[in-house]
């Protein structure tokens, strides 16, 4: 019962970070494609934002993938983990609820790879473990740039807004073009006896 349940989790966490990874990359699941994902990223600090989405899809599959299977456990769940937590540093705006575009749902998937990661995953799974030592430097490496990302991200300055230009000089003997309709004062209304309160 204890495996069937960990292969049901890895293959839930695993199948999640494949769509994930067709929604950045294919815009597949009604996701953003390469262009919209890139232009996203680029907007939360992180440039050049296609080459990022594409890494984050890379992971994303790399992780789900080593997830599902077994592969070289914990390293699957760990780069979900990662993947994750970045996304979460995302949301952060939205709030707690994921209704809101908030941290709901990565914080979810963090929490399922690292009980995995922990757990292990269980006896229905493909190929060896990593040894504990390449886990711990694997772990360490991962952890140290998914921190270098999200504080990028938070730490990043928003772009301005494109400010409108300036009307160009007019040239000699031109009349010139009239003011904004909005800067000039409108004539005062008539007066109009108050109402009555009721």
């Amino acid at each position: 019962m204890r495996d069937a349940a960990l292969l049901g989790a890895r293959m839930l966490l695993g199948g999640y970070m494949l769509i994930h990874a067709s929604q950045k990359l294919l815009g597949k699941f009604h996701g953003p494609g390469l262009e919209g994902a890139g232009a996203l990223f680029e907007k939360n600090g992180l440039a050049p934002g296609k080459q990022m989405a594409a890494s984050a899809a890379a992971t994303e599959i790399t992780g789900g993938l080593l997830t599902i299977t077994g592969i070289a456990n914990p390293a699957g769940p760990l780069a979900v983990a990662g993947a994750m937590s970045v996304a979460a540093a995302h949301n952060r705006k939205g709030g707690l609820m994921a209704a809101r575009g908030g941290i709901e749902l990565p914080v979810s998937y963090v929490t399922l790879a690292l009980t995995l990661a922990a757990i292990g995953p269980g006896k229905y799974k493909i190929g060896p473990s990593l040894h504990p030592k390449l886990t711990t430097v694997g772990a360490l490496a991962g952890g140290a740039l998914a921190g270098a990302l999200i504080t990028r991200m938070v730490t990043a300055v928003p772009p301005a807004a494109d400010e409108p230009a300036e009307p160009a000089p007019a040239a000699a003997g031109e009349a010139a073009p009239a003011a904004d309709a909005a800067a000039t004062p409108a004539p005062p209304a008539p007066a109009t006896p108050a109402e009555p309160a009721t």
